[in-house]
């Protein structure tokens, strides 16, 4: 996924000064003792598709993170899978929304946060300063 996105997105994250790539570069690593739940795709033995949870704010709202298909495995659903588990999982623990951010390079990302009812938010900290961020919330219902 790094080297995807890197491809993607070098030319504009160039641009930028190095405090704030430093400071982006971290918001895109995963510190794994934050994450809550993970969901991973298997076919057969084989690892397909991969996503997480971590906490976002004091609401008990959580951040969905690194949702990736092998490129090898993509058009079958399985991101949407993925998101449906991480969704069920969040109504499960009483979680209130999901957010994620994603960039405006990403069309087939993009199309399936908003089919999965996703609606755009203002960019949170500190993808407000990423000029091409997009940021998503879908609020969960529990019931």
């Amino acid at each position: 996924m790094e080297i995807e996105m890197g491809a993607i997105y070098a030319p504009s994250f160039g641009r930028y000064p190095r405090e704030i790539q430093s400071l982006l570069g971290s918001a895109f690593d995963v510190d794994f003792s934050t994450v809550v739940a993970t969901v991973l795709a298997v076919i057969g033995d084989v690892p397909v598709g991969h996503a997480g949870l971590r906490p976002y704010d004091d609401r008990g709202s959580l951040e969905v993170k690194k949702v990736v298909v092998d490129p090898a495995h993509r058009g079958r659903g399985i991101s949407r899978s993925l998101m449906l588990e991480l969704e069920r999982i969040a109504r499960e623990r009483g979680v209130p929304s999901l957010v994620l951010q994603t960039g405006d390079l990403q069309p087939a990302a993009i199309s399936l946060y908003e089919s999965l009812g996703y609606q755009l938010i203002p960019p949170y900290p500190p993808f407000q300063l990423l000029a091409n961020a997009l940021c998503y919330e879908k609020v969960l219902s529990t019931e």
